[in-house]
Formats: structure tokens, sequence, C-alpha cells
């Protein structure tokens, strides 16, 4: 018999505010160890140390991974797709801001929507939904335009602020293709570990081939942010996220996440003195606004 999911408590408020935290700082701790360590082969690197230790939690556990089972031809297509996502993260991190890259990352729910409105019949959007990725838009070109008057912090951030879009729109097809897909009743651990074995074999390839691959150099600061990657976010707070589904309301969850982008977005001026434009700050509300929009309005119905 399922477990009734609970309401919100303190406990999942307190725990959700530290995972939105933590999560907005991972854009921040790739870019302060790039000097050291390529921000593709950090997202490599921190896959195949994720990969490992998700592979021996299941073990211990003693959950069975049917890698090789019906789920395999959706859990390599979503590997890839996991891969490309964080391809445009790393990419994209070498010209633009940290405090860019977690808005535009966190449209994926725009972009997951989309692939469901037009894939999935009972996830129709609704016309509040169809204003909300309006207004995401809008608020993207908002934030273009202040790169265009100027207001980009370095040379080149244009191009990765539409790497920061990509990535966003790769996150959510991989979520349509859960969604759609076996993957959607295989356990947690293992549509994970598709993402993270796929993403962390391409990555790896994909930084050998653009040279980077030889750009590793592991000072304390690239040792800090590759644990910190590994461990405490692809891991951990993954682990943490699962356990909260279970436990409480999926929904009323799900709200919170619209903090991330907002940590994200604090902890690069703050930590990282990233300039905070008034255009892009107003783009940015206007992305948020448009994701809180889609995310909680339902779905058209009949």
């Amino acid at each position: 018999m399922p477990t009734e999911r609970q309401p919100i408590d303190a406990t999942a408020t307190g725990l959700m505010v530290l995972l939105c935290a933590l999560w907005g700082l991972q854009q921040v701790a790739i870019k302060v160890a790039a000097p050291d360590l390529a921000p593709i082969m950090q997202v490599a690197l921190r896959s195949g140390l994720s990969a490992a230790l998700v592979a021996g939690w299941a073990r211990w556990r003693r959950q069975p991974l049917d890698l090789l089972g019906p789920a395999l031809r959706p859990g390599l297509l979503a590997g890839a797709l996991f891969a490309a996502e964080f391809l445009f993260v790393a990419e994209g991190l070498r010209t633009t801001s940290a405090s860019h890259m977690a808005i535009f990352l966190y449209t994926s729910p725009v972009f997951t929507a989309l692939g469901l409105h037009f894939t999935v019949r009972s996830e129709r959007l609704s016309r509040l939904q169809w204003a909300g990725i309006l207004v995401a838009f809008a608020g993207i070109a908002v934030a273009f335009g202040g790169g265009l008057l100027g207001a980009a912090p370095a040379e080149g951030a244009l191009l990765g602020d539409l790497l920061g879009v990509a990535a966003g729109a790769a996150w959510g097809a991989t979520t349509v293709v859960v969604r759609r897909s076996v993957l959607s009743e295989a356990p947690p651990a293992q549509t994970l570990l598709y993402q993270l074995l796929v993403g962390f074999l391409l990555l790896l390839a994909a930084a050998a081939l653009t040279g980077q691959a030889s750009r590793v150099n592991f000072t304390p600061t690239a040792w800090a942010s590759l644990l910190f990657q590994g461990l405490v976010i692809s891991f951990a707070s993954y682990l943490a996220w699962f356990w909260l589904l279970r436990r409480y309301l999926a929904s009323r969850i799900s709200i919170f996440s619209f903090m991330t982008p907002l940590f994200g977005v604090s902890f690069g001026v703050l930590l990282l003195g990233e300039p905070l434009t008034p255009v892009f700050a107003g783009g940015a509300l206007l992305v948020l606004a448009g994701i809180t929009v889609v995310s909680l309005a339902g779905p058209r119905r009949g």
C-alpha cells in the first residue's frame, strides 16, 4: 500500500532551503575552480565520482538495477541529454557569469512544459501557462538586452548566456524523456545512474576532443570543488531530494525549487563580485515569474 504523502512541515522547509542553497552554489563552485580545472573536466569527473557513489549506495541497499533491460535505450538518450546540459553549462561558464547561468539554466520547467504539451495529451498547456511561457521568454529577451547594452560581465558573455538557455532546454528534454518512457517507473537510482555514467563518458570525450583534458591541476580549490559537486550535490542532495519526494507532497516540495536561481544570483554577486545590473535583474524576475506560473498553474483539462 503506498505511503500517504505528508504536508510540508519544518523539517521539509529547512531541508529544501538548504538544498536550494547548495544547488545555487554549484555554478559558483565550477567558476571558482575553473583556473585550475577546466569546467568540462569538473563536470565529467564529478559525474564519474557520483556514479560510483550511486552504484555503491544501490548495492548497499540491495536495490536491483537492470541497466541492460527495457530502460536501456531511453536511459542512453537521457544520459546523452544530461551530458549536453552540462557541456553547455561548462562551456557557458567560460564566458558568462555564474549568476547569469543560474537564471538561464533554470528555464528548464518552461521547456519541459512545452515538450510535454506536444507529446502527452493530459499535459496540454492551459492559457495561463502559455502566458507564463511568454513572460519567461520576455524575461530572457530583456536579460539578453542587458548584454547588448554593454552590461555583459565579459567578452563573449552573450554566447555564454545562450548556452545557459540551451542547457535549460536540454534539462527540460531530459525530463520529457524520463516522463514518456519506462524510466518513469524505474528506481530513481537507476535513472540517475544512466545519466551519470553516460554523462561521464561523453563529457570526458568532449574534454579530450577540445583539448581541455590537459587543463588539470589538482589544487586544494579544485579538489574542494570536485568533492562538493560529486559528494554533496550529485549524490547526497539528490538522495535527500528523492527522500523528500517519497515523504511529502511533490507539488508543495517543488515550489521551493524556485529559490535555487535566487541563491545562485546571490552567491555570484556576494562571493564572486559579479555585477547585478538593473536590466538583468528585471529580466531575471520576469523569467522567475514566468517559470512560477508555468509550474504552478494546472494543465488544460478535457
